[in-house]
């Protein structure tokens, strides 16, 4: 018992040796301590950050009830023997299907986003007092299953019968205080203005507290698939499982299934329920499943609810964080070996004393260990001080508590101690394989290998410091491109207004003709999508003299008689819609340059007053072509141009969903006033709500807006970092050759000499850098920037200006400590000579 008190003690003793002598020697090299742990703290900073980020962007539906026994089917679509494109809908009765011949599927049910409308008016008439409207986002529809399958808290009415009747509502506690205060929402009546399900009144049948973690299903309001404009499409689609692919099809397994079992059998399923339909209509499909948790990760998709994060952008950062943290390291390793002559006396003598090997690598891994442990804690702090505004940049709203997140307590423990240990490994086992005899005799410098490996991490830190320069410029240049490209419309100084209620829709023509008088406005018109939404609208069309089996895809959009004028759409051929052509309104069709080169037309002027036509799977419209006009971008450039077709509605049709004005003068304030006063004249009990074209179309690159603040932000750290080892590294290297320095001084060399002297080895060492990244970044770029239909290809130019800009930070982190040394008085440094 004694014996073992005594070996504690004894062990306790040692590890505060080691500390004590450890904290000495920090104390006494103040300045690359004082690098060191500026270095670590801000690539622990760096790393935890994004660690959070990746966190929270992994997390995604992760938190519901039985999660891994939920998941979403999906559809691969191949049209014509195309290229096939992953789609998160599926058909109307899918669903339904499912459950009935797979028993391992217990609960199946659909979501359908209201298609079309990214703002939907929800109106309240009590019996007494004004009545209340409102602009909302993230409108469903959906089963009442869908409840069984994701669990809802709800604080008013059951989940369980929620939806079970017509027109019924369920709406998030965020809504119901919008529109009742502390009052009781249950069983009010609400109208929901949408173009794709009517306009209809619905009894608030429950209220639900809105998911507070990360989930792709984010929802203000729910209405029921029963009633309403949609009742009827469904009826007439039971069947279908080939077109109306627009549902959101989620189901719920047994225990213990296997979904990979299950998704082996669709291929016979489609056999059986949907083969003879797709041989006739001309394109093919496939079902898969997506567990719940991966459908955020899930990028290679179109039409998810919610936009998937992309995984070439989860890397870049994921790289940024682990190089911005190694950049900190090597800079300790670096100074820790760059200083290891003034050391090796220290492991001669504690050598002779007895020291063994082990001892000496357990005390110079504590230095690093008590260096890392003073920067996470500061870390630690930065990171609650920066997370804000590193929000701000990442368009996140990711929340953090150290105190209560174990995971996150435990993350930050084990990345301290392997930085600990990375950065410290090399330089202990360095350090005390130092030969004691030779140590003493004073015959112990910096060893080549040593000299080569610290030279080869200035490299590497250069080579990660320039990629991302690289990466910086490219991502800017691309988002340049992005926004100032001629998209072949007039996107600047258009105002969108949406047209909700049936009564806004009929009033459309009335309140244009008021607006045509007033000459701040350069044109006024309509349409049912405009630039830069999702438009569902399709049609499979072929030209006459073609079987129905060459059909083509071809979005298809319904306007007014002034749209192409008002958006600036070019003419090619024939003639644009007009008011003197009555017969427009009747199968006439405008199509763009890409419709004529996939019809097989040999020119835009051939295809003038040719019939197209619908697949007869989908009816039988005909279709004459009255114009071509010039393709133009009506997706963002991540999709390339496809065929399009505009339709004229007539005049008394109300089927615009959105209100287009072109203004002349870019004083907005007092033109909008006007235009809200005539809109509330005509429509009192309706909000006037507007938003900017060009805005709006560059929503559609927000993610790669972020991306590019995000990259800017940390190479500009990444750079500080390499510039901090620069430093310590220069004032050493100037240290050491002090006394050559004043030598030469005396003999006449001037101060530029000496400046130059220091500062080409490491000026040689970020030429090297400039060659290693110049491939490497070209080459990930490269990859980026295939996310993009239409991009801007890589400019020898912005490989010299990054090597450029990274030769003129080097030498302006060496130049000071270089001229400090140059014009320090040589009579200093050789008194001892």
């Amino acid at each position: 018992m004694l014996c073992r008190i005594w070996r504690n003690n004894k062990l306790t003793e040692m590890i505060r040796n080691y500390i004590k002598i450890a904290w000495r020697n920090l104390s006494k090299n103040k300045f690359s301590t004082v690098i060191n742990v500026l270095g670590l703290s801000v690539g622990l900073t760096c790393c935890m950050l994004i660690g959070v980020y990746l966190k929270y962007e992994t997390s995604y539906d992760n938190f519901h009830p039985d999660g891994d026994r939920i998941f979403q089917v999906a559809t691969t679509l191949q049209m014509n023997g195309g290229e096939k494109e992953n789609w998160a809908t599926t058909p109307t009765p899918m669903a339904a299907a499912l459950k009935q011949e797979y028993p391992q599927v217990v609960q199946s049910a659909r979501l359908l986003n209201l298609l079309g409308d990214d703002k939907l008016l929800i109106q309240h008439f009590p019996e007494s007092g004004q009545p209340k409207a409102l602009y909302e986002e993230r409108g469903m529809m959906a089963d009442p299953e869908f409840f069984d399958i994701f669990n809802y808290e709800f604080t008013e009415g059951s989940a369980e019968s929620a939806l079970n009747g017509p027109n019924t509502v369920v709406i998030s506690s965020v809504i119901a205080e919008k529109l009742f205060g502390s009052a009781p929402a249950l069983n009010q009546e609400i109208r929901v203005n949408s173009n794709f399900n009517g306009e209809q009144d619905f009894r608030i049948t429950g209220v639900y507290k809105p998911f507070n973690q990360a989930t792709h299903l984010d929802i203000n309001f729910i209405v029921s698939l029963k009633g309403g404009d949609m009742e009827s499409y469904l009826q007439n689609h039971l069947q279908d499982f080939v077109t109306n692919n627009m549902f959101y099809t989620y189901i719920k397994l047994a225990q213990n299934a296997d979904y990979k079992q299950l998704e082996a059998k669709f291929p016979s399923f489609l056999e059986k329920y949907a083969r003879k339909d797709l041989k006739t209509s001309g394109f093919n499909k496939e079902q898969f499943l997506i567990p719940v948790a991966d459908i955020h990760l899930f990028n290679n998709i179109t039409l998810q609810l919610s936009p998937p994060v992309s995984s070439t952008y989860l890397f870049i950062l994921g790289s940024i964080a682990v190089f911005t943290l190694l950049i900190a390291c090597i800079n300790f390793m670096n100074l820790a070996t760059a200083r290891s002559a003034k050391r090796s006396a220290e492991v001669g003598v504690r050598k002779v004393l007895g020291a063994e090997r082990k001892s000496l690598i357990f005390q110079f891994l504590s230095e690093s260990f008590i260096l890392v442990s003073g920067a996470s804690l500061l870390s630690i702090v930065f990171t609650i001080v920066l997370l804000p505004v590193f929000n701000s940049v990442s368009g996140k709203d990711i929340p953090l508590s150290f105190f209560v997140d174990y995971k996150l307590i435990t993350y930050s423990i084990i990345l301290a101690c392997t930085t600990a240990i990375v950065a410290g490994s090399y330089p202990s086992f360095y350090l005390s394989s130092f030969n004691p005899i030779a140590v003493l005799k004073g015959k112990i410098g910096n060893s080549l290998s040593a000299t080569f490996l610290r030279k080869g991490l200035v490299v590497f830190q250069f080579t990660i410091s320039i990629t991302l320069i690289i990466a910086t410029i490219v991502i800017a240049r691309q988002m340049h491109f992005l926004q100032h490209t001629d998209l072949g419309f007039r996107k600047d100084q258009q105002v969108i207004i949406p047209l909700r209620s049936q009564g806004a829709k009929k009033n459309f023509a009335a309140l244009k003709g008021v607006l045509a008088n007033d000459s701040r406005l350069h044109a006024v018109t309509a349409s049912r999508y405009y630039p830069g939404i999702f438009n569902p609208s399709n049609g499979n069309l072929y030209r006459e003299g073609q079987a129905k089996e060459e059909s083509k895809n071809v979005n298809t959009n319904v306007v007014d008689v002034d749209f192409m004028k008002t958006l600036g759409i070019e003419k090619v051929a024939g003639r644009l819609f007009s008011a003197e052509f009555t017969a427009d309104t009747v199968n006439s069709m405008v199509v763009n340059e890409q419709a004529v080169k996939d019809l097989g037309f040999a020119s835009p002027s051939e295809a003038i007053g040719k019939r197209l036509y619908l697949n007869e799977f989908q009816g039988n419209t005909t279709y004459e072509v009255v114009g071509v006009v010039k393709d133009f971008h009506f997706q963002d450039f991540r999709h390339a141009v496809t065929p399009y077709g505009f339709e004229l509605a007539p005049t008394d049709w109300d089927a615009y969903n959105y209100m287009i004005i072109n203004v002349n003068e870019t004083n907005y304030g007092n033109l909008l006033k006007a235009i809200g006063n005539n809109w509330n004249k005509l429509n009192p009990n309706e909000p006037f709500e507007y938003f900017f074209l060009d805005d709006k179309f560059q929503n559609n690159y927000e993610a790669d807006q972020r991306l590019s603040n995000v990259v800017l932000d940390f190479t500009v750290i990444a750079i500080f970092i390499s510039c901090l080892g620069l430093i310590g590294l220069a004032a050493f290297s100037a240290e050491q050759r002090i006394k050559e320095i004043g030598v030469r001084k005396v003999l006449g060399a001037g101060v530029s000499a000496i400046v130059l002297m220091l500062s080409k080895d490491f000026l040689k060492l970020v030429l090297i850098a400039v060659i290693v990244a110049v491939p490497i970044s070209w080459y990930i770029m490269n990859l980026w920037l295939q996310e993009f239909a239409y991009r801007e290809a890589i400019s020898w130019t912005v490989f010299v200006v990054a090597s450029t800009g990274a030769f003129m930070i080097a030498m302006i982190a060496v130049g000071y400590q270089a001229i400090k040394a140059a014009t320090a008085n040589p009579i200093e440094s050789l008194r001892s000579e």
